[in-house]
């Protein structure tokens, strides 16, 4: 066998352990929100302004509650890298920054991809992520362009 040939077969095979260890999941985290908000579609940079808590209000007027998972929760990291496009401890930094100042608060952590889909559910204006999303009407899947 060629060298490079190894080379790929050990690289294949190292990324299939971390990928085990880690419980990576390459699939897009899902965006939801209340069913009473009138949104098909979030920009990433209106998502992200969401998310960071600068913007505090839906476009009819009804205050946000964002969800979120823990810091070392798998699916708060994806959604973090692959939606928000920022690493989950500069998320944390700019709501800390925001409580300690007074100008901001925080989002409301959930333990469970279930209990943030109840929340989303039962708190009009909410919104958090899921890796699966239920197949009743209690919430509502966006799409972010």
């Amino acid at each position: 066998m060629s060298r490079s040939f190894c080379l790929g077969l050990v690289w294949l095979a190292l990324w299939g352990v971390s990928s085990l260890l880690y419980g990576a999941d390459f699939s897009v985290p899902a965006v939801l929100i209340h069913p009473h908000v009138a949104l098909d579609s979030l920009s990433r940079d209106e998502l992200r302004a969401i998310f960071a808590m600068r913007r505090r209000t839906w476009p009819d007027g009804t205050p946000i509650q964002v969800f979120v998972l823990p810091d070392d929760h798998p699916l708060h990291r994806a959604f973090c890298k692959q939606v928000l496009n920022v690493y989950p401890h500069q998320l944390r930094r700019i709501w800390d920054r925001g409580v300690f100042s007074g100008t901001g608060q925080a989002p409301i952590e959930v333990s469970s991809v279930e209990e943030m889909q109840k929340r989303i559910a039962a708190v009009p204006g909410a919104i958090g992520y899921t890796d699966r999303i239920q197949q009743d009407a209690s919430v509502k899947a966006i799409t972010v362009r």
